[in-house]
């Protein structure tokens, strides 16, 4: 029997909460699988979203983490869904070194009258998708907008890839609930992702089409990549290096240093008290109810709460 490779068995890789690079040589692609275990619970459970939201949610947390794991400089990805749907306004961010946060807003009735085991990219409707590289406030930032039509993540950015990149691509995502046997909290969020692009030849004509090998090299390793199973990326006793040997053993494949992903969110007191006071007395007479001033971050859904005396003398109209 074949055994992985000895670069992949010299890797001490875990197995939850990390963004694996690879490359299969001999179908010439590139990738990265994700598997979110503590992470993706943290954010989705923060929120107490329907499930049928936390679902999607939870795909598009998996699909920040796949794309942003590709920066190669500090900087965020920013992902967003806006559409008229039943939710009309998703937000994921990957910020360097593979800190993850998100947040949704939907119409409680729309997705009341759904049942539970909707597919998640039935919630969106038409709109577009937007993935955003932010550098930093001295940088231009790069955005790239796809339009959604009631389809799913997982369609839209194939889409993304194969008109505006023209990168063959493919892509899987999944969120679902797993149950831990005797932990205090039997049900837990999991999500997963695989990507796979084809490797772009260096030298090669911009515009020229692909060689016959090259088509087969890549329908080769697109039809190992479609065998993958749901299970298989949710799975938190399957590492990830053993999923990519499953995969792509016969294509030479390496893994290589795994990029660990956690919750984070920019959100602090002291930030929330600076934006208060930049607004008028007047502005926060109306924001004052029962005597204080209640704020609520929309990425982990902590709530602070001020004296609107503390916050006197902002700006005047």
């Amino acid at each position: 029997m074949a055994r992985p490779s000895q670069q992949m068995a010299e890797l001490v890789i875990p197995h939850d909460d990390l963004a694996l690079p690879f490359q299969a040589e001999l179908a010439h692609v590139v990738g990265r699988v994700v598997k979110l275990g503590p992470t993706v619970d943290d954010i989705l459970s923060r929120h107490d979203y329907p499930e049928p939201v936390s679902k999607l949610l939870g795909e598009a947390v998996a699909l920040a983490a796949l794309l942003g794991a590709a920066l190669k400089f500090e900087g965020k990805f920013i992902l967003q869904a806006s559409t008229d749907g039943a939710v009309d306004l998703l937000v994921a961010d990957y910020q360097t070194p593979g800190q993850l946060r998100a947040y949704a807003r939907f119409d409680e009735e729309q997705v009341a009258a759904m049942d539970d085991d909707v597919e998640p990219g039935a919630l969106l409707g038409h709109g577009h998708l937007a993935m955003t590289i932010d550098r930093g406030p001295e940088m231009e930032r790069y955005q790239g907008v796809v339009a959604l039509d009631g389809e799913s993540l997982t369609v839209a950015a194939d889409t993304y890839f194969r008109q505006s990149e023209q990168l063959p691509t493919f892509l899987r995502l999944v969120t679902a609930k797993h149950y831990q046997p005797g932990d205090d909290k039997s049900w837990t969020w999991r999500a997963g992702g695989l990507l796979v692009q084809k490797l772009t030849q260096e030298g090669g004509e911009e515009g020229g089409g692909a060689t016959p090998e090259e088509e087969e090299d890549w329908y080769r390793a697109k039809a190992l990549a479609e065998t993958v199973e749901d299970h298989e990326l949710l799975d938190p006793t399957l590492g990830p290096e053993r999923l990519l040997y499953r995969l792509f053993h016969e294509e030479r494949v390496r893994a290589f240093q795994p990029l660990p992903l956690d919750p984070y969110c920019s959100c602090s007191r002291e930030r929330v008290e600076g934006l208060l006071k930049s607004f008028s007395d007047e502005e926060i007479e109306e924001m004052t109810v029962d005597g204080a001033v209640e704020v609520t971050c929309e990425f982990c859904n902590k709530t602070y709460n001020f004296d609107p005396d503390d916050l006197a003398g902002g700006t005047s109209e």
